[in-house]
Protein backbone atom coordinates (compact mmCIF):
# COMPACT_ATOMS: atom_id res chain seq x y z
CA UNK A 1 0.00 0.00 0.00
CA UNK A 2 3.04 2.24 0.81
CA UNK A 3 4.39 1.55 -2.23
CA UNK A 4 1.51 2.85 -4.30
CA UNK A 5 0.72 5.62 -2.59
CA UNK A 6 4.44 6.60 -3.11
CA UNK A 7 4.36 5.77 -6.77
CA UNK A 8 0.88 7.69 -7.04
CA UNK A 9 2.51 11.03 -5.29
CA UNK A 10 5.74 10.84 -7.52
CA UNK A 11 3.48 9.92 -10.72
CA UNK A 12 1.59 13.31 -9.45
CA UNK A 13 4.68 15.27 -9.01
CA UNK A 14 5.95 14.39 -12.38
CA UNK A 15 2.84 15.66 -14.28
CA UNK A 16 2.82 18.64 -13.00
CA UNK A 17 6.57 19.28 -13.52
CA UNK A 18 5.72 17.87 -16.81
CA UNK A 19 3.32 20.60 -17.90
CA UNK A 20 4.81 23.34 -16.16
CA UNK A 21 8.19 22.50 -18.65
CA UNK A 22 5.39 22.22 -21.15
CA UNK A 23 3.93 25.88 -20.13
CA UNK A 24 6.85 27.48 -20.18
CA UNK A 25 8.53 26.20 -23.02
CA UNK A 26 5.62 25.95 -25.47
CA UNK A 27 2.54 27.68 -24.42
CA UNK A 28 1.71 30.54 -26.73
CA UNK A 29 -0.57 33.69 -25.46
CA UNK A 30 -1.13 36.66 -26.68
CA UNK A 31 0.35 39.69 -25.10
CA UNK A 32 -1.70 43.39 -25.47
CA UNK A 33 0.66 46.56 -25.36
CA UNK A 34 -0.60 49.99 -25.23
CA UNK A 35 1.58 53.03 -26.47
CA UNK A 36 0.99 56.30 -27.01
CA UNK A 37 2.07 58.69 -30.61
CA UNK A 38 2.54 62.07 -31.43
CA UNK A 39 0.79 63.03 -34.84
CA UNK A 40 2.54 66.42 -35.93
CA UNK A 41 1.97 66.08 -39.71
CA UNK A 42 -1.89 66.04 -38.92
CA UNK A 43 -3.65 69.09 -38.62
CA UNK A 44 -6.66 69.25 -35.62
CA UNK A 45 -9.46 68.93 -36.60
CA UNK A 46 -12.45 68.28 -34.12
CA UNK A 47 -14.18 65.43 -36.21
CA UNK A 48 -11.29 63.22 -35.61
CA UNK A 49 -13.02 62.74 -31.74
CA UNK A 50 -16.17 62.31 -33.20
CA UNK A 51 -16.78 58.12 -33.13
CA UNK A 52 -17.19 57.08 -36.97
CA UNK A 53 -16.47 60.39 -38.80
CA UNK A 54 -14.81 60.21 -41.97
CA UNK A 55 -11.84 62.15 -40.93
CA UNK A 56 -11.42 59.59 -37.59
CA UNK A 57 -12.07 56.65 -39.85
CA UNK A 58 -9.39 57.53 -42.43
CA UNK A 59 -6.96 58.43 -39.91
CA UNK A 60 -7.54 55.07 -37.78
CA UNK A 61 -6.71 52.86 -41.04
CA UNK A 62 -3.64 55.59 -41.22
CA UNK A 63 -1.84 55.08 -38.14
CA UNK A 64 -3.04 51.50 -37.95
CA UNK A 65 -0.97 50.32 -41.20
CA UNK A 66 1.89 52.75 -40.36
CA UNK A 67 2.27 49.77 -37.02
CA UNK A 68 1.40 47.07 -39.61
CA UNK A 69 4.03 48.24 -41.62
CA UNK A 70 6.74 48.56 -39.03
CA UNK A 71 6.16 44.75 -37.16
CA UNK A 72 5.57 42.91 -40.42
CA UNK A 73 8.63 44.63 -42.07
CA UNK A 74 10.94 43.65 -38.36
CA UNK A 75 12.09 40.64 -36.94
CA UNK A 76 8.56 40.54 -35.07
CA UNK A 77 6.49 39.86 -37.70
CA UNK A 78 5.74 36.10 -36.85
CA UNK A 79 4.76 37.60 -33.13
CA UNK A 80 3.12 40.71 -34.03
CA UNK A 81 -1.54 39.81 -34.79
CA UNK A 82 -2.54 43.43 -35.38
CA UNK A 83 -2.85 47.35 -33.94
CA UNK A 84 -5.51 48.80 -32.62
CA UNK A 85 -6.37 52.60 -32.39
CA UNK A 86 -8.17 52.98 -29.01
CA UNK A 87 -8.59 56.72 -29.33
CA UNK A 88 -7.59 60.25 -30.33
CA UNK A 89 -6.67 63.35 -27.87
CA UNK A 90 -6.14 66.84 -28.45
CA UNK A 91 -4.08 68.17 -25.70
CA UNK A 92 -0.61 69.57 -26.85
CA UNK A 93 -1.17 68.32 -30.36
CA UNK A 94 -2.92 65.58 -31.82
CA UNK A 95 -2.23 62.49 -29.91
CA UNK A 96 -3.18 58.63 -30.44
CA UNK A 97 -3.04 55.71 -28.15
CA UNK A 98 -2.65 52.20 -29.52
CA UNK A 99 -3.67 48.95 -28.66
CA UNK A 100 -0.83 46.22 -29.56
CA UNK A 101 -1.48 42.83 -30.12
CA UNK A 102 1.49 39.92 -30.09
CA UNK A 103 1.23 35.99 -29.59
CA UNK A 104 4.67 34.46 -28.54
CA UNK A 105 6.06 32.30 -26.01
CA UNK A 106 5.08 33.05 -22.05
CA UNK A 107 8.82 32.66 -21.39
CA UNK A 108 9.86 35.20 -24.14
CA UNK A 109 7.83 37.87 -22.83
CA UNK A 110 10.06 40.10 -21.82
CA UNK A 111 12.41 40.21 -24.10
CA UNK A 112 9.80 40.60 -27.18
CA UNK A 113 8.65 43.58 -25.22
CA UNK A 114 11.82 44.93 -25.10
CA UNK A 115 12.76 44.53 -28.84
CA UNK A 116 8.99 45.76 -29.60
CA UNK A 117 10.15 49.06 -27.69
CA UNK A 118 13.56 49.25 -29.65
CA UNK A 119 11.86 48.67 -33.05
CA UNK A 120 9.31 51.72 -32.80
CA UNK A 121 11.67 54.04 -31.01
CA UNK A 122 14.13 53.05 -34.08
CA UNK A 123 11.28 53.59 -36.53
CA UNK A 124 9.48 56.26 -35.39
CA UNK A 125 13.07 58.54 -35.54
CA UNK A 126 12.88 58.37 -38.82
CA UNK A 127 11.38 61.36 -40.71
CA UNK A 128 9.70 59.68 -43.17
CA UNK A 129 7.20 58.22 -40.25
CA UNK A 130 4.21 60.55 -39.78
CA UNK A 131 3.49 59.07 -35.94
CA UNK A 132 6.27 60.12 -33.38
CA UNK A 133 6.95 59.05 -29.98
CA UNK A 134 4.99 60.52 -27.30
CA UNK A 135 7.59 61.07 -24.35
CA UNK A 136 4.40 61.87 -21.95
CA UNK A 137 3.11 58.50 -21.37
CA UNK A 138 4.47 55.35 -20.67
CA UNK A 139 6.14 53.57 -23.96
CA UNK A 140 4.80 50.07 -23.44
CA UNK A 141 2.23 49.23 -21.16
CA UNK A 142 1.08 45.68 -20.74
CA UNK A 143 -2.43 45.17 -20.65
CA UNK A 144 -4.63 42.45 -19.63
CA UNK A 145 -6.80 40.54 -22.11
CA UNK A 146 -9.97 41.71 -20.07
CA UNK A 147 -8.61 45.20 -20.22
CA UNK A 148 -7.49 44.79 -24.02
CA UNK A 149 -11.25 43.11 -24.63
CA UNK A 150 -12.17 46.84 -22.86
CA UNK A 151 -10.42 48.75 -25.37
CA UNK A 152 -11.00 47.00 -28.25
CA UNK A 153 -14.83 46.65 -28.12
CA UNK A 154 -15.07 50.56 -26.96
CA UNK A 155 -17.24 51.46 -30.15
CA UNK A 156 -20.65 52.10 -30.01
CA UNK A 157 -22.86 50.14 -32.08
CA UNK A 158 -21.14 47.42 -33.59
CA UNK A 159 -23.31 44.24 -33.98
CA UNK A 160 -25.56 42.41 -36.40
CA UNK A 161 -23.82 43.10 -39.66
CA UNK A 162 -26.93 42.61 -42.37
CA UNK A 163 -30.45 42.34 -41.75
CA UNK A 164 -32.68 40.70 -42.55
CA UNK A 165 -36.56 40.13 -41.84
CA UNK A 166 -37.76 37.68 -39.36
CA UNK A 167 -39.88 37.67 -36.87
CA UNK A 168 -39.93 37.44 -33.18
CA UNK A 169 -42.78 35.18 -32.94
CA UNK A 170 -42.13 32.92 -35.50
CA UNK A 171 -38.56 31.45 -33.58
CA UNK A 172 -36.01 34.74 -34.88
CA UNK A 173 -33.74 34.13 -31.95
CA UNK A 174 -30.43 36.60 -31.93
CA UNK A 175 -27.34 35.38 -32.52
CA UNK A 176 -24.67 36.16 -29.65
CA UNK A 177 -22.96 39.17 -30.84
CA UNK A 178 -25.89 40.27 -32.77
CA UNK A 179 -27.53 42.79 -30.57
CA UNK A 180 -24.36 43.60 -27.97
CA UNK A 181 -25.90 46.65 -25.96
CA UNK A 182 -29.56 44.76 -25.17
CA UNK A 183 -29.57 45.02 -21.31
CA UNK A 184 -32.41 43.59 -19.14
CA UNK A 185 -34.15 45.48 -16.05
CA UNK A 186 -35.23 42.82 -13.35
CA UNK A 187 -36.54 42.10 -10.08
CA UNK A 188 -35.60 39.48 -7.90
CA UNK A 189 -34.14 37.69 -11.32
CA UNK A 190 -37.29 38.57 -12.39
CA UNK A 191 -37.27 40.61 -16.69
CA UNK A 192 -39.23 43.78 -16.10
CA UNK A 193 -38.11 45.85 -19.13
CA UNK A 194 -35.63 46.12 -21.71
CA UNK A 195 -32.63 48.65 -21.79
CA UNK A 196 -29.88 49.85 -24.40
CA UNK A 197 -26.57 50.07 -23.22
CA UNK A 198 -24.93 53.28 -24.06
CA UNK A 199 -22.12 53.74 -22.24
CA UNK A 200 -20.38 52.13 -19.71
CA UNK A 201 -22.31 52.74 -17.30
CA UNK A 202 -25.56 53.88 -17.97
CA UNK A 203 -28.62 52.22 -19.46
CA UNK A 204 -31.40 54.36 -22.14
CA UNK A 205 -35.27 52.80 -21.10
CA UNK A 206 -38.94 53.90 -20.68
CA UNK A 207 -39.83 55.92 -17.79
CA UNK A 208 -42.69 53.34 -17.37
CA UNK A 209 -41.30 50.53 -15.94
CA UNK A 210 -40.87 52.32 -12.72
CA UNK A 211 -44.61 52.95 -12.67
CA UNK A 212 -44.58 50.99 -9.48
CA UNK A 213 -41.47 50.51 -8.33
CA UNK A 214 -38.90 53.60 -8.05
CA UNK A 215 -36.03 52.34 -5.68
CA UNK A 216 -33.07 51.39 -7.15
CA UNK A 217 -32.05 48.99 -4.87
CA UNK A 218 -34.77 46.69 -5.89
CA UNK A 219 -33.11 46.64 -9.79
CA UNK A 220 -30.44 44.62 -11.20
CA UNK A 221 -29.54 44.86 -15.14
CA UNK A 222 -28.46 42.00 -16.68
CA UNK A 223 -26.63 40.89 -19.77
CA UNK A 224 -26.57 38.28 -22.49
CA UNK A 225 -28.54 36.75 -24.86
CA UNK A 226 -30.01 34.61 -22.50
CA UNK A 227 -32.09 35.63 -19.01
CA UNK A 228 -31.23 32.54 -17.03
CA UNK A 229 -28.17 32.14 -17.48
CA UNK A 230 -27.20 35.53 -17.77
CA UNK A 231 -23.79 36.81 -18.63
CA UNK A 232 -23.31 39.33 -16.40
CA UNK A 233 -25.54 41.33 -14.18
CA UNK A 234 -25.02 44.59 -11.92
CA UNK A 235 -26.64 46.54 -9.39
CA UNK A 236 -28.31 49.78 -9.96
CA UNK A 237 -27.20 52.86 -8.22
CA UNK A 238 -29.84 55.70 -9.66
CA UNK A 239 -33.15 55.84 -11.49
CA UNK A 240 -33.57 59.28 -13.53
CA UNK A 241 -37.05 59.36 -15.20
CA UNK A 242 -37.94 62.23 -17.15
CA UNK A 243 -39.65 65.67 -14.95
CA UNK A 244 -42.22 65.61 -17.45
CA UNK A 245 -42.80 62.12 -17.19
CA UNK A 246 -46.44 60.81 -15.94
CA UNK A 247 -47.93 57.66 -15.61
CA UNK A 248 -51.28 58.59 -16.76
CA UNK A 249 -50.10 59.41 -20.26
CA UNK A 250 -47.43 58.36 -22.95
CA UNK A 251 -45.33 61.51 -23.20
CA UNK A 252 -41.39 61.94 -22.22
CA UNK A 253 -41.84 58.04 -21.58
CA UNK A 254 -37.65 57.80 -20.72
CA UNK A 255 -35.56 57.00 -18.15
CA UNK A 256 -31.58 56.52 -17.75
CA UNK A 257 -30.62 53.85 -15.17
CA UNK A 258 -26.80 53.98 -13.57
CA UNK A 259 -25.71 50.74 -13.03
CA UNK A 260 -23.47 50.79 -9.42
CA UNK A 261 -20.26 49.53 -11.38
CA UNK A 262 -19.26 49.97 -14.90
CA UNK A 263 -19.11 47.16 -16.98
CA UNK A 264 -15.94 45.99 -18.91
CA UNK A 265 -17.30 45.58 -22.97
CA UNK A 266 -16.21 42.45 -24.82
CA UNK A 267 -17.63 40.73 -27.88
CA UNK A 268 -20.87 39.90 -26.15
CA UNK A 269 -21.30 43.18 -24.51
CA UNK A 270 -20.91 46.45 -25.76
CA UNK A 271 -22.74 50.11 -25.90
CA UNK A 272 -25.01 51.36 -28.83
CA UNK A 273 -24.82 54.72 -30.41
CA UNK A 274 -26.89 58.15 -29.98
CA UNK A 275 -27.88 59.74 -32.89
CA UNK A 276 -27.20 63.34 -33.35
CA UNK A 277 -30.32 65.43 -32.17
CA UNK A 278 -31.17 66.53 -36.08
CA UNK A 279 -31.08 62.65 -37.23
CA UNK A 280 -35.11 62.19 -38.87
CA UNK A 281 -35.75 58.85 -39.62
CA UNK A 282 -37.89 58.38 -42.82
CA UNK A 283 -40.86 56.33 -43.36
CA UNK A 284 -40.04 52.93 -44.79
CA UNK A 285 -36.76 52.57 -43.11
CA UNK A 286 -35.89 49.42 -42.13
CA UNK A 287 -35.43 49.01 -38.10
CA UNK A 288 -34.97 46.62 -35.57
CA UNK A 289 -36.67 46.00 -32.50
CA UNK A 290 -35.59 43.29 -29.86
CA UNK A 291 -36.07 42.14 -26.10
CA UNK A 292 -37.25 39.04 -24.01
CA UNK A 293 -41.07 39.59 -24.21
CA UNK A 294 -43.94 37.86 -25.37
CA UNK A 295 -45.28 36.42 -28.46
CA UNK A 296 -48.40 37.80 -28.33
CA UNK A 297 -50.56 39.81 -25.69
CA UNK A 298 -50.37 38.15 -22.00
CA UNK A 299 -48.42 35.21 -23.22
CA UNK A 300 -44.74 34.20 -21.52
CA UNK A 301 -41.57 35.97 -21.86
CA UNK A 302 -38.99 34.51 -23.37
CA UNK A 303 -35.52 33.56 -22.07
CA UNK A 304 -33.64 34.21 -25.15
CA UNK A 305 -33.26 37.76 -26.69
CA UNK A 306 -35.25 37.61 -29.88
CA UNK A 307 -35.45 40.23 -32.99
CA UNK A 308 -37.91 41.99 -35.47
CA UNK A 309 -37.45 43.94 -38.63
CA UNK A 310 -39.96 46.33 -39.20
CA UNK A 311 -40.43 49.98 -40.69
CA UNK A 312 -40.53 53.45 -39.85
CA UNK A 313 -44.45 54.62 -40.38
CA UNK A 314 -45.18 58.49 -40.42
CA UNK A 315 -46.44 60.33 -37.60
CA UNK A 316 -49.18 61.57 -39.74
CA UNK A 317 -50.21 58.01 -41.13
CA UNK A 318 -50.29 56.77 -36.90
CA UNK A 319 -52.80 59.67 -36.31
CA UNK A 320 -55.54 58.78 -38.78
CA UNK A 321 -58.81 57.85 -37.19
CA UNK A 322 -58.30 54.15 -38.23
CA UNK A 323 -55.01 54.02 -36.34
CA UNK A 324 -54.13 56.06 -33.25
CA UNK A 325 -56.27 58.83 -33.69
CA UNK A 326 -54.26 61.95 -32.53
CA UNK A 327 -52.56 60.01 -30.24
CA UNK A 328 -49.07 59.85 -31.40
CA UNK A 329 -46.68 63.60 -30.39
CA UNK A 330 -43.85 64.62 -31.98
CA UNK A 331 -42.15 63.28 -29.32
CA UNK A 332 -43.00 59.16 -30.53
CA UNK A 333 -41.81 57.26 -33.27
CA UNK A 334 -44.81 54.83 -35.16
CA UNK A 335 -42.91 52.02 -36.58
CA UNK A 336 -43.97 47.96 -37.35
CA UNK A 337 -46.83 47.54 -40.79
CA UNK A 338 -50.44 48.52 -40.00
CA UNK A 339 -50.69 44.43 -41.81
CA UNK A 340 -50.11 43.80 -38.10
CA UNK A 341 -48.10 40.82 -37.17
CA UNK A 342 -44.79 41.82 -36.73
CA UNK A 343 -44.00 44.08 -33.43
CA UNK A 344 -43.19 44.39 -30.11
CA UNK A 345 -45.12 43.16 -27.31
CA UNK A 346 -44.87 43.00 -23.39
CA UNK A 347 -41.85 42.92 -21.51
CA UNK A 348 -40.19 44.28 -24.42
CA UNK A 349 -41.09 47.69 -23.15
CA UNK A 350 -37.74 50.22 -22.73
CA UNK A 351 -35.93 48.25 -25.06
CA UNK A 352 -34.01 49.69 -28.12
CA UNK A 353 -35.64 50.84 -31.75
CA UNK A 354 -32.38 50.80 -33.95
CA UNK A 355 -31.37 51.77 -36.96
CA UNK A 356 -28.48 51.40 -39.16
CA UNK A 357 -25.89 54.06 -40.39
CA UNK A 358 -22.76 54.79 -42.05
CA UNK A 359 -22.89 50.63 -43.30
CA UNK A 360 -23.93 48.96 -40.15
CA UNK A 361 -23.04 51.22 -37.26
CA UNK A 362 -26.43 51.23 -35.23
CA UNK A 363 -28.13 54.02 -33.68
CA UNK A 364 -30.68 53.74 -30.98
CA UNK A 365 -33.62 56.10 -32.06
CA UNK A 366 -36.61 54.99 -30.10
CA UNK A 367 -37.26 53.20 -27.26
CA UNK A 368 -40.37 50.27 -26.61
CA UNK A 369 -43.33 52.05 -25.19
CA UNK A 370 -46.81 51.57 -26.38
CA UNK A 371 -49.54 50.07 -28.24
CA UNK A 372 -52.74 48.73 -28.52
CA UNK A 373 -52.66 44.77 -28.39
CA UNK A 374 -49.50 43.24 -30.10
CA UNK A 375 -49.29 42.94 -34.05
CA UNK A 376 -52.44 43.85 -34.28
CA UNK A 377 -53.88 45.92 -38.11
CA UNK A 378 -53.72 49.29 -37.82
CA UNK A 379 -51.64 49.14 -34.42
CA UNK A 380 -48.45 49.09 -34.72
CA UNK A 381 -45.77 50.16 -32.01
CA UNK A 382 -44.80 53.82 -30.64
CA UNK A 383 -41.63 54.54 -29.55
CA UNK A 384 -40.58 57.13 -27.61
CA UNK A 385 -37.98 59.62 -30.14
CA UNK A 386 -34.50 59.27 -28.68
CA UNK A 387 -33.17 62.38 -30.99
CA UNK A 388 -35.87 65.07 -29.21
CA UNK A 389 -34.33 63.76 -25.90
CA UNK A 390 -30.62 64.06 -27.27
CA UNK A 391 -30.06 67.38 -24.90
CA UNK A 392 -32.02 65.64 -22.38
CA UNK A 393 -29.73 62.69 -22.20
CA UNK A 394 -26.32 64.22 -22.24
CA UNK A 395 -27.11 67.36 -19.52
CA UNK A 396 -28.23 63.64 -17.15
CA UNK A 397 -25.22 61.72 -18.10
CA UNK A 398 -22.38 63.82 -20.39
CA UNK A 399 -22.86 61.29 -23.57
Amino acid sequence: MTALIVTAVVLVLAIIIALLVYFLAFYQKSHYYQSSFQIPSVEYNPEVLVEHSKIRNELEQKVNNEIDNIFQRSSLNRYYIKSHVANFRSNDGLKTDVLLKFQFLVRHADSLKRQADIILHQKLKLDESFLKIDNSLPYLKEMSEVQAEHILNNRCGIGRDYPTMERIADGSIARKTDWPWQASLQMDGIHFCGASLISEQWLLTAAHCFDTYKNPKLWTASFGTTLIPALMKRKVQLIIIHENYAAHKHDDDIALVKLSTPVLFSNDVSRVCLPDATFEALPKSKVFVTGWGAFKANGPFTNTLRQVEIEIISNDICNQVYVYGGAVSSGMICAGFLSGKLDACEGDSGGPLVIALNGSIWHVIGIVSWGIDCGKENKPGVYTKVTLYRDWIKSKTNI
